[in-house]
């Protein structure tokens, strides 16, 4: 026994209404067809699903126990449903999103599960890396949209939108030498190394974060900060990321006696002009800058 769309919908209809004649007008249909369709199915199965010694029909014990899935198989018709027509109104197969790594991603888990609630059938592909690999990364179409850090100079090939900013501060490990000593000017962080998030691949666009003239490079900002907790250099990393360690004493964030410790960076998030955006990742776009 197949079954069927219909034939689900004919049987949770009897089931939800009490009886043919109301299944009958919830569905469009009249009575007798109702009844007949549960006939054929019954001789299918090879079982009654109704008791019909009653008034109306009453529920089997086979058939309370098919409703569940029978329930949930009509759900999942009708989201495929949607999702059909949405496809065929600009809503993408797949939302890939690529991500800067030093970016939090608090607001964007938010954009996401909103995203996922209103279409629950689009596959949604995260990808995290260095600033300059994800820009490549949607120049060579990986990804849909992404988020990253405003550069110094407009490419003229992207769109953009504000989305928020990201504050940068230096910090070293709680027993770090420099730290037992006066406070420090920032310049002498310069010969002090630096431990960064860079592509291994690509040269380092965003120079703004980079001070030292000795830099170690990793492309996770997990290991990144991690490094820099074991004491092997210094770190300029987002404070909503390790504002925990500086709860806890893990790091520690440098005072300078010449400057405030903060580089604020405004985060973007980036689209190319001749790839419009479809309508998962405008709606991404428009949740993380709460348009």
């Amino acid at each position: 026994m197949n079954f069927s769309s219909d034939s689900i919908e004919l049987f949770l209809a009897v089931i939800e209404r009490g009886s043919f004649s109301a299944a009958a007008r919830a569905l469009g249909k009249v009575p007798s067809a109702v009844s007949m369709g549960i006939a054929n199915l019954e001789a299918e199965l090879g079982y009654p699903l109704f008791d019909r010694s009653h008034r109306e029909p009453v529920p089997t014990a086979m058939a309370s126990a098919l409703v569940p899935h029978a329930r949930l198989i009509s759900g999942q018709l009708k989201q495929l449903q949607v999702h059909a027509i949405e496809l065929s109104l600009g809503l993408e197969s797949t939302l890939s999103i690529g991500v800067v790594a030093d970016i939090d991603n608090i607001r964007m888990m938010a954009a996401i599960k909103v995203i996922a609630q209103r279409y629950p059938l689009l596959d949604i592909e995260m990808l995290t890396a260095p600033q300059d690999d994800v820009l490549a990364m949607l120049h060579e179409r990986r990804v849909s949209v992404c988020l990253a850090f405003a550069g110094l100079s407009v490419n003229v090939l992207e769109r953009f939108q504000f989305v928020g900013t990201e504050r940068f501060i230096a910090t070293l490990a709680a027993d770090h030498p420099l730290l037992q000593g006066q406070d420090l000017f920032l310049e002498d962080l310069v010969h002090e190394r630096q431990i960064i998030v860079a592509s291994r691949d690509l040269p380092i666009s965003e120079t703004r974060p980079v001070l030292a003239e000795s830099c170690w490079r990793t492309d996770t900002l997990t290991m990144a900060v991690e490094m820099v907790e074991a004491g092997l250099g210094w770190g300029n990393f987002p404070l909503s990321v390790v504002q925990p360690l500086l709860d806890s004493g893990r790091l520690k964030s440098l005072s300078f006696r010449n400057v405030e410790n903060g580089l604020l960076l405004p985060v973007h998030a980036v689209w190319l002009k001749n790839q419009p955006l479809q309508k998962g990742a405008s709606a991404f776009v428009e949740l993380m800058s709460g348009t």
